[in-house]
């Protein structure tokens, strides 16, 4: 591709886009422009390196990816999952580091010995489908929710959910407990295919100085 092509970088917002941005501070890759909280700008570039930076919500970051808006995208593992987007995931930047677990009433544990029929609130479909019935060979009713998942086997939605645990503290304090873990989670670095092919000189040589700035 022609030198003066821009490399698009997708940042999931919150958090993990300013632990990402500190890690292209640290590499030597700046974007003043980011740092500016009044800005209404929606793409932030660094003319030096002719990289153009862009704040998305999480579950839009992988299909920006894949279609190739974005050459590059930064976003939580769970994301990744969920999305199941034909996109490269190279490198684990190991922040953001939760799990994604089946959690409900400790008398919920039951139901998840015996392959019973039963229902599960979750905000992941596909991963609480996946893990029930194809490493668990259950059978669910999944119930989508987008709020406060923890709701659900509270008030008789569900049995159980499938979420993400931090601390494990929300849980606790609503008498649920973790039942099963599903997978460990992080942030990590997704490239589009094609990027991959066309700009691998640049891509590597980004995800290589991650590596020596996250070895540190």
């Amino acid at each position: 591709m022609e030198d003066n092509r821009y490399l698009t970088v997708a940042l999931g917002k919150g958090r993990l886009a300013k632990q990402a941005m500190e890690i292209f501070e640290n590499i030597g890759i700046t974007c003043e422009e980011m740092k500016d909280k009044d800005s209404r700008k929606l793409i932030f570039v660094n003319e030096e390196y002719k990289m153009r930076f862009f704040l998305s919500k999480g579950p839009d970051v992988p299909t920006y990816v894949e279609y190739g808006a974005a050459d590059i995208g930064i976003v939580g593992e769970d994301t990744i999952l969920e999305e199941a987007r034909n996109v490269y995931e190279v490198l684990d930047l190991g922040f953001g580091k939760c799990r994604m677990c089946v959690c409900g009433p400790k008398e919920a544990e039951e139901l998840l010995k015996h392959q019973e029929l039963i229902r599960v609130a979750t905000k992941y479909p596909r991963i609480a489908k996946n893990y029930f019935y194809n490493r668990k060979d259950q059978t669910i009713d999944i119930i989508k929710l987008n709020g406060s998942i923890e709701l659900a086997p509270i008030v008789g939605l569900s049995e159980v959910i499938v979420d993400i645990v931090e601390t494990g503290s929300t849980l606790k304090e609503n008498g649920l407990v973790v039942l099963e873990e599903i997978c460990p989670l992080s942030a990590r670095v997704i490239v589009n295919q094609v990027s991959m092919k066309m700009e691998n000189d640049r891509i590597t040589k980004i995800i290589t100085a991650f590596k020596k700035e996250l070895e540190k």
